[in-house]
């Protein structure tokens, strides 16, 4: 099937697309502030306040490197995995994302010799990625975070590009905003296999009927159609979801993988069906496209043709 999703190159370059594990919860500790811890306060609220504001083109100091971009300060709290945080500014929801939510963020990122290698301040348009796409540290980071929230990260190699080629090496110090986030559909508790009440078909496709549909015309092998869908592996990750993108897609079946050819002629308007395609019938053997048994919940919109 064609893949309809575009989370821009920008995350690739500052966040990597990779695949992490949930992160651990956020353990809070609450302390008496001294007059230092005060004045501490202060400076970190007011960098806050100038991060959440664009800086003027050409601005350079606005995306000066932290004083502590060397390392963690004493205050920053650390997780099990090695990653450092510090909240520069709390937000007003209690909300967090999940490992696999669609998340939209400003952020700006450093090496810790201060140099500045990705800013989404600086290009003027927050960006937007699903947290099952991304390095390591930002998958866990992310999930300690509620929208408004501005957090620093400070992320150990071994949770960003692990000394791959091209990217920036050693720990990275990310100023991270969470603007939003979109929760994806829930993974099918069945996602690893199909139960043993699914039809199969003689090529080999399986399928639960999820919501009967309207009438009884079908769409033929050359119809258009137009659909929501989400897509799993077998291990759980989602990998596309017109769902979570907020409008359904539209293509002609005879461009998609033949699993979706022959599994959505099996469908009436207004139906929702969960299909199994074998890797056989979808993306086996092609580079760059997810492999082996896929999951696809898909809603039948309308068609034509």
């Amino acid at each position: 099937m064609k893949r309809l999703i575009s989370w821009g190159g920008l995350v690739c370059l500052a966040v990597a697309c990779t695949s992490s594990e949930p992160a651990n919860s956020k353990a809070s500790d609450e302390t008496t502030a001294s007059a230092a811890d005060e004045k501490k306060a202060e400076a970190a609220e007011a960098q806050a306040e100038a991060a959440d504001k664009p800086a003027p083109a050409g601005d350079e100091d606005a995306y000066a490197a932290p004083d502590d971009v060397a390392e963690p300060p004493e205050d920053a709290q650390r997780t099990e995995s090695g990653l450092a945080y510090k909240f520069l500014k709390k937000g007003e929801s209690d909300d967090r994302p999940g490992p696999n939510d669609v998340v939209t963020v400003h952020y700006t990122g450093w090496t810790t010799d201060g140099k500045m290698f990705d800013s989404s301040r600086k290009r003027g348009k927050p960006t937007s990625f699903p947290l099952n796409r991304v390095i390591a540290g930002w998958t866990e980071g992310l999930q300690l975070v509620t929208p408004g929230d501005i957090v620093r990260l400070w992320i150990p190699e071994a949770l960003a590009y692990q000394g791959k080629p091209g990217r920036p090496a050693g720990m990275l110090v990310f100023d991270v905003e969470l603007l939003e986030f979109q929760k994806t559909p829930e993974v099918p508790e069945n996602v690893a296999a199909a139960p043993k009440n699914a039809k199969k078909t003689a090529s080999g496709l399986q399928y639960v009927v999820l919501e009967k549909g309207e009438g009884d015309a079908k769409p033929s092998a050359s119809s258009k159609v137009t659909v929501h869908y989400s897509g799993w592996t077998t291990d759980g990750n989602m990998f596309d979801s017109s769902v979570v993108r907020g409008s359904p897609a539209t293509f002609p079946l005879s461009g998609v993988i033949a699993g979706w050819t022959e599994g959505l002629q099996l469908m009436t308007k207004g139906a929702k069906y969960r299909f199994w395609i074998p890797g056989k019938l979808a993306y086996d053997g092609k580079p760059g496209r997810p492999q082996g048994t896929l999951v696809f919940d898909v809603e039948l919109l309308d068609f034509e043709g």
